[in-house]
């Protein structure tokens, strides 16, 4: 099993900055893909950006290339999000997810950390 805790989220104002941190506990060397995912009020989650375990290749969505990035910390138990020129649409849930397999493909959730911007 793997254990997934979110944490780093807040209140800012649009423009400012937060990193986020999602700890890995357990079974880490099953995953193959840490992600990060957004659930904004009144739409569907969507995935934001990720980290591929093996080779640490790295993926982000359209909407936050270059705002936003995504690190390992130490034994790769740590998966970062730091994300810059924050808008207020990027206001929601942010949940840090990992993957046996693909992307696409989540079998492990962390309970969310809030992200609250105002503009």
């Amino acid at each position: 099993q793997v254990q997934l805790v979110e944490s780093g989220g807040g209140s800012v104002q649009a423009g400012g900055s937060l990193r986020l941190s999602c700890e890995v506990t357990g079974a880490i060397h099953s995953l193959n893909y840490i992600g990060w995912f957004r659930q904004s009020p009144g739409k569907q989650r969507e995935a934001v950006a990720g980290i591929y375990s093996f080779n640490s290749q790295k993926w982000d969505s359209d909407s936050v290339k270059g705002r936003f990035t995504i690190s390992q910390g130490n034994f790769k138990r740590t998966v970062n999000l730091r994300m810059n020129g924050l808008k207020s649409e990027a206001t929601g849930m942010y949940y840090c997810a990992g993957s046996r397999n693909s992307r696409t493909d989540t079998n492990f959730w962390g309970r969310g950390t809030q992200v609250i911007v105002s503009s």
